[in-house]
């Protein structure tokens, strides 16, 4: 099984959850993606209420998922 770590930008929070989106201009992005909140701001040593913004790393799972986030 081969990673892959890709970089991306936390648009806002949603409730306990935070949008996701690629970190690449508008035009290019795909519709956002929801994770838990607490779960990155734990990963990353943010506040949740901090999250939206910030630009991060993660690994892509074989199902498209992310995990594993880093601040970049």
């Amino acid at each position: 099984m081969t990673t892959e770590r890709v970089t991306a930008r936390v648009l806002l929070l949603f409730g306990d959850q935070t949008e996701i989106v690629a970190d690449v201009p508008p035009g290019e992005r795909a519709e956002p993606e929801r994770y838990p909140a607490a779960d990155i701001a734990a990963a990353v040593g943010v506040p949740a209420s901090d999250l939206p913004g910030v630009r991060l790393t993660a690994e892509v799972s074989d199902n498209g998922r992310l995990s594993d986030w880093r601040l970049t």
